[in-house]
């Protein structure tokens, strides 16, 4: 009986320490869809995202003011490019990022409305990290650049802005993905254009085919 018995326990023992030492990639992929360690968002896959409902993308002159471009319509398209066992780091390439003008309002002296924001220099390569930090980056020896469409009562202004990366921070309380006061730079455009441009959205939920997407 008593030789059962140590066999048993070191049975459950050995078990334990199995346990214990499985690889990291039982955890499930970076990028998953349902829940937290569910199914692994797939090579390929498309992944979009509105603007979280009731809120605003803004393009201010400050990063504490409220002077500038706000937009009720945005959203992005990505595509995965790879999703490794967590933790670790899934990539993105970014092909599209667009803000509907209708929605769009501007309250900068002289400026009557806004004609169009276009995202240019597309695709964009992004990674996303284990604890949310998304970095979308533009192809080697360009920049980050938005063109935004004023109008005016001497026509249509149009303001260059460039930034050299982009960074949010995932949440997957409701699948979201925001980015505060990024900093854009103008490289062209009149007067009314401010120097500096501050960009701030919420976009929620980040699905993949109607599921949610998750960070792991």
């Amino acid at each position: 009986m008593r030789t059962r018995s140590l066999l048993a326990v070191a049975g459950t023992a050995t078990a334990l320490a199995l346990t214990w030492a499985a690889p990291a990639s039982a955890a499930g992929a970076v990028l998953t869809t349902g829940s937290t360690g569910g199914t692994a968002v797939a090579v390929g896959d498309t992944l979009t995202a509105p603007l979280a409902s009731g809120t605003f993308a803004t393009f201010y002159s400050s990063a504490t003011g409220t002077s500038g471009v706000k937009c009720a319509g945005s959203q992005f398209t990505a595509k995965a490019t790879g999703n490794p066992a967590a933790p670790g780091t899934a990539t993105e390439s970014v092909t599209a990022h667009t803000f509907d003008s209708a929605t769009c309002t501007s309250n900068v002296t002289g400026v009557l409305g806004v004609n169009g924001i276009t995202i240019n220099n597309l695709p964009y390569s992004a990674t996303i990290t284990s604890d949310g930090t998304l970095t979308v980056s533009p192809p080697s020896g360009t920049a980050i650049q938005a063109t935004v469409q004023l109008r005016t009562l001497l026509g249509t202004v149009t303001c260059v802005y460039q930034a050299p990366n982009l960074t949010g921070k995932a949440d997957n309380a409701d699948s979201s993905i925001n980015f505060t006061n990024q900093q854009f730079s103008k490289v062209s455009g009149s007067s009314l254009c401010f120097a500096n441009g501050y960009f701030t959205a919420k976009y929620a939920p980040v699905t993949d085919a109607g599921a949610r997407v998750y960070v792991n």
